[in-house]
């Protein structure tokens, strides 16, 4: 196939690429069964593999073959309509004079930095100078990066949380906060939990396609997942710790509500009884031919609540 013939049937596909210092970054976003048909054609990518990229249940991993590797990403892409984080897969084969990423563009920086490449000569020469093992790493630093304001986003949540906990009218909805933040929370630790490995023992497996000593570069990598997942681990405490502070205050709020409504039925309890017997028809009482009998017996009913509220004060009930 001719150059002219490759770039008409790439316009003709969902696909970019980019070339610069004899390295093609080629980018397919929301790839179909047409782009890896052509990715077939024109790469000696394992069947398999092209199956990969279209697959939704895909776990982080890498396949190294002879001339490349296959690599599985997730990355975290916050839902602000479900308040939510979900992942985001970034299939990636990498090749001496290639790098290819298939992702569904909701990778921000990902995207970000491929236009950059596109309309900026330094940032080409930036990025593709130290060939395509350099590339990739800073996609990924760039993405991992991303992870950080999706986290500082949780701790605001938390943080407003905890003011609803104590706060009278957000008390109501504090539960339903929590029940968010927990499910984002583990949501975020289950996609973090498995690119820990693969970013960890990536730097040894393509250190082929470059000549840099890549080690210091993954390995500060390394030390920025290592930081977010320290940083969920102690939103979980947290998380978890709100939700005790909240059951313990809806606890005492419920039982402080009880006592009152105890302490007043107590008190309605005799004079209802009083109320009872001078309302009877049968002529009963001192009281019966008196024309302030009704006077006596609010009286009597105030004697009783009196002498209850004192008791109960004397005993340290109210």
């Amino acid at each position: 196939m001719t150059t002219r013939q490759a770039k008409k049937e790439e316009q003709e596909l969902n696909l970019e690429s980019l070339t610069h210092n004899n390295l093609t970054w080629v980018n397919i976003e929301r790839p179909t069964e047409r782009e890896t048909e052509y990715l077939a054609q024109n790469y000696p990518f394992h069947p398999l593999d092209l199956d990969d990229c279209l697959s939704r249940i895909q776990r982080p991993k890498i396949d190294e073959y002879k001339d490349y590797l296959f690599l599985v990403f997730h990355f975290p892409v916050f839902n602000t309509e479900t308040q939510v984080t979900k992942p985001s897969q970034l299939s990636v084969f990498i090749g001496e004079k290639y790098l290819i990423t298939l992702h569904k563009g909701e990778l921000k920086p990902l995207v970000k930095l491929f236009r950059e490449c596109q309309i900026d000569e330094e940032s080409r020469q930036e990025n593709f100078s130290q060939g395509s093992s350099y590339l990739l790493y800073r996609i990924i630093d760039r993405l991992v990066d991303y992870c950080l304001p999706i986290l500082n986003k949780i701790g605001d949540n938390i943080e407003r949380t905890e003011d609803n906990i104590f706060s009278s009218k957000g008390m109501p909805k504090a539960i339903e906060d929590i029940s968010i933040l927990r499910r984002d929370v583990i949501s975020f630790r289950r996609i973090i939990w498995p690119m820990r490995a693969v970013i960890s023992s990536l730097e040894p497996k393509i250190h082929r396609f470059t000549k840099m000593d890549m080690k210091v570069y993954f390995g500060d990598m390394v030390d920025h997942v290592d930081k977010i997942w320290d940083g969920l681990d102690e939103y979980k405490e947290i998380i978890e710790g709100l939700s005790d502070t909240h059951d313990s205050l809806a606890t005492n709020r419920t039982n402080e509500v009880m006592r009152r409504l105890t302490v007043i039925a107590t008190i309605l309890l005799p004079i209802t009884v009083v109320a009872s017997i001078f309302g009877m028809n049968i002529p009963l009482g001192p009281f019966r031919d008196s024309p302030y009998s009704a006077l006596y017996i609010s009286l009597i009913c105030l004697v009783i609540i009196s002498g209850m509220l004192y008791f109960f004060r004397r005993q340290r009930w109210i």
